[in-house]
């Protein structure tokens, strides 16, 4: 079928990268806050040093989109390739216990964090720019399971590899990931340019940008926001709840990776069913599931209950995969589209710092009970902004409803 060769004919350029990225990722996701503590970072410390991976995504986004605007999608994925070398090596410089080597290593995770942001930030726009239109949604969910798949395999891998080298074996295997990715990204043809199209891309700015739309950030970006928060939260309420409600580290592994598979089976259906029948169609109920199971969360009093909490939380947000990534492409404009994007992808950022915010504050106040329901409800005005605000129709090309 025509639609099956053209999702096929991009693996190379966006798909086999983007699971090589998230595969490194991954790797070194889960040992960030070892390797601060084995450098002598308190707990607080290590904390703060693994939020570093945040604040250099946020960082780096609106750059990033200036970056790609004048340099082109592929130039700035081998530039984040390079970035994310120079990140991961410098997590491997260890110079003792102590504030130099912990500094260091900060500055390596924020390499890390601002080279994630680039990266995703060009293949994202590289990937909307040669997909059709009416494919977009399959395309963009796709490029979404993709990284997803690549951050589950990272941790077994690094795994596998610190049997044999300690720590280090995690970095080891990010950079292998990030060269790999990095080769693929260089044998793909950039695109077509024109020299006019290049005049119209030095002219756009960030502030003219935000001028021209604010309205669009100031409406579908606060639905967008609201979902990131509540996407950002989920990671951090099924193992608070499960240690609450007396499960073992074990167990509450257990529950998060059942709600993780279910999350990474359900991405293409979610972006054919946006595609045939609009994006509301998806994005009002990942929301609505969203929030109903973390209302529902404080009821599960074992473990039965919770799994069957987390895999219902684990489908909300599986269906809502690349939801961001194609609102974001749906308004983009033609000239400046990486700009608009990094401008998008602040704002899903942002959301996703404040989340785990409201469900702390929350927490503090009433309790985690009454935490974990603010921040389903959350969802729920997500849900009502993306009803509102979704922009008709939902997409263009053979079969528009």
């Amino acid at each position: 079928m025509v639609e099956d060769f053209r999702l096929r004919s991009v693996a190379a350029a966006a798909y086999g990268p983007a699971v090589l990225f998230g595969l490194s990722e991954g790797a070194v996701l889960p040992v960030v806050v070892l390797s601060a503590i084995d450098r002598g970072a308190s707990t607080s410390t290590a904390a703060l040093i693994a939020a570093l991976l945040g604040v250099g995504s946020l960082v780096a986004n609106i750059p990033a989109g200036m970056l790609a605007t004048r340099i082109g999608e592929r130039r700035s994925m081998l530039l984040a390739s390079a970035v994310m070398v120079a990140g991961v090596v410098t997590c491997l410089v260890d110079l003792g216990r102590g504030p130099a080597s912990l500094l260091l290593y900060g500055c390596g995770i924020l390499l890390i964090g601002a080279a994630s942001a680039v990266y995703s930030l060009a293949r994202q726009s590289y990937l909307t720019e040669i997909v059709p239109a009416h494919m977009r949604a399959r395309a963009l969910s796709t490029l979404g399971g993709s990284i997803r798949v690549g951050v589950f395999l990272g941790p077994f891998a690094g795994a596998g590899a610190m049997q044999v080298a300690g720590l280090p074996g995690a970095y080891y295997v990010s950079l292998a990931a990030i060269v790999a990715a990095a080769v693929l990204v260089f044998r793909v043809p950039d695109l077509e340019v024109t020299a006019g199209e290049r005049v119209d891309a030095a002219a756009v700015t960030t502030r003219g940008m935000l001028r021209q739309w604010w309205r669009v950030y100031a409406t579908l970006g606060v639905g967008i926001l609201l979902l990131s928060a509540i996407r950002q939260t989920r990671q951090t309420v099924v193992p608070l709840w499960a240690a609450h409600i007396g499960l073992s580290p074990t167990a509450s592994s257990i529950v998060y990776g059942v709600a993780g598979a279910i999350d990474a089976l359900t991405f293409y259906p979610a972006g054919k069913v946006m595609d045939r029948h609009g994006r509301r169609w998806v994005a009002v109920p990942a929301t609505l599931v969203l929030g109903a199971s973390f209302v529902v969360m404080p009821f599960a009093g074992g473990a039965v209950a919770l799994v069957v909490v987390a895999m219902v939380m684990g489908f909300g947000n599986g269906i809502g995969s690349g939801i961001v990534m194609t609102l974001g492409a749906d308004v983009s404009p033609p000239v400046g589209r990486p700009t608009h994007i990094g401008i998008w992808n602040e704002l899903a950022d942002i959301g996703a710092g404040a989340g785990p915010l409201i469900l702390s504050a929350v927490t503090a106040l009433a309790g985690l009970g009454a935490g974990i329901v603010a921040s389903g409800l959350v969802g729920f005005a997500a849900a009502g902004a993306l009803w509102r605000w979704i922009p008709r129709p939902q997409r263009a090309g053979p079969g528009t409803r």
